[in-house]
This record gives structure tokens, sequence and C-alpha cells, in this order.
């Protein structure tokens, strides 16, 4: 049995549906109830209480881990309690580039890593489907706004997270192995809302945000130090932040989707 953890999440919903219909047992995991593909058992638990897992977790053979609560130690035990030999966690790319900002995932990382279970880490840089935060102004105003409007990353379709962790998941191969997840190119803020407007069939214009004004709107949901981080990731990218990694076709046998597909496919939330 395989359980997966944020399965009403971009990524675990898609990877709940990638193991169904590749036929292994699954079990879905969220903090509140949540429709599943037929032949799926869904769960709740909270990962902010491992307590609440060890029933879930009892008889797993494999887990998909989120980054969420603040007892990473705790989860592990409760996996190793349960039985569970292999985990897969979906960590973050700042966990290895700037570990002094993005400490919750590398606090996640270090407890998989020091465990006694078969671990894979997969480190994605920015999903597309962020761009899901501009979905009210293109609707209303046909507008996208963001700061850094010409400054490419890599950024990667969830569905291509979720078929990579599908793989790992099901193949015993990756163990002790860290993925850098990417789409296929770089691409910018700018060329995003132009994607989406061919999507559409009507321009989107694009609004470049000062770094204040992101930073203003992202402290409504994220820590400052988070922030900081990921505005530094934004306007002055690594080396490292910016490379396309080869892992998802290594893993997959075929290229990263790109944004324009990802744009294609989710229009209907643009429109």
């Amino acid at each position: 049995m395989i359980v997966v953890t944020g399965a009403t999440g971009n990524v675990g919903r898609s990877l709940v549906q990638a193991l169904a219909a590749a036929g292994e047992e699954v079990t879905a995991v969220s903090r509140g109830a949540s429709q599943v593909p037929q032949g799926v058992s869904h769960r709740q638990a909270d990962l902010g209480e491992p307590e609440s897992l060890k029933p879930v977790l009892d008889g797993a053979g494999a887990l998909f881990l989120l980054v969420a609560g603040e007892d990473p130690q705790g989860i592990v035990e409760a996996a190793r309690a349960g039985g569970v030999g292999r985990v897969v966690l979906l960590s973050s790319q700042g966990a290895g580039t700037r570990p002094e900002v993005y400490r919750h995932p590398r606090a996640f990382e270090d407890a998989v890593q020091q465990s006694d279970l078969d671990w894979t880490i997969l480190r994605p840089g920015g999903f597309d489907s962020n761009a899901f935060a501009w979905a009210e102004t293109v609707r209303s105003r046909r507008t996208a706004a963001a700061p850094f409007g010409d400054v490419g990353l890599p950024s990667i379709d969830p569905a291509d997270i979720a078929e990579v962790a599908a793989a790992v998941l099901r193949d015993g191969g990756h163990a002790g192995r860290t993925y850098e997840l990417t789409g296929p190119a770089l691409i910018t803020p700018r060329r995003r809302a132009q994607a989406i407007g061919e999507a559409l069939g009507t321009p989107v214009r694009f609004v470049e945000q000062s770094r204040e004004e992101a930073r203003a709107q992202m402290l409504q949901f994220m820590p400052e130090p988070v922030v900081e981080g990921t505005l530094a990731i934004l306007g002055e990218p690594t080396p490292a932040e910016q490379r396309v990694s080869p892992h998802v076709e290594q893993i997959l046998g075929r290229s990263p989707r790109t944004f324009a597909e990802w744009a294609a496919r989710n229009i209907a939330a643009f429109r």
C-alpha cells in the first residue's frame, strides 16, 4: 500500500490518480474530507499531529510526504512504526540553494536522511500553478502583475512532479537520491502572462510590480524570511536556481511539459 499525504493538493491529487491508474493500492490522506478516485481509500489525518498518522500508516509499504507540521522526526517515527520501508519527500529547491532561509523543508530532509528508511527527495523549483494567483485579475481585467518581469526561471508543471513521484514510489531503484525537478526552459513572468493570453485567445497585459509591492502582497500569506528568500530567487536567482535539470526526462523518458501546455490545460480558471 502507498500512502499519499496532501492528497487534495496540486501534486497529491494528480499523484493519487496516477497510482490508482497503475493499479496500486492507495490511501489518500488529507486533513479534511475529499473525493478520491474509485478504489482509493481516503483517511483524515494531520501532519501537524504525527500521532494521527499512526493508524493510517499501519501496513503501508511506501509514503509520499509533504513538508507540513513542525515535527518531522515524529512523522518519521510514525512511518517506521507502521512498517513503511520507503519515503518520498516533496521538498523544495530552496532547501538546497538557500538552506538558511528554507529551514523547514531542510529539517524534513535531514529527518528522512538520518532515518533507516529508504528515502528519495524531490526538490522542485517554482510551480507553473503559481500562476493561479493571477486568475481573478485575468478574468476581470485581463491583467497579470508580478515583480522581476524579465527574469526567467525553469518552473515546473505539478503534473510532472506527480508523475515523477509515482515512478519513484513504485520503483525501489531511487533510494538515497535527491532529484532537482524543473521545467524544460527558463520562462519569465512576462512570457507566462503572454502564454495565458495565447491560450485564452485574447491578450493579457503584464504589469511589473516593484519589489516592495510584491513583498507587501506576499507577507499576507508567507513568513517574512521566506518572503525575502523567495524575492531573492525571483529577482536574483543563482546559477543553480536557473539551471534546467535533466532529472524529469531521465525518470519519465520524456521532456517536462512547458508552461504553455500547463496554461492550455488549465485555461478554464482564467476565463
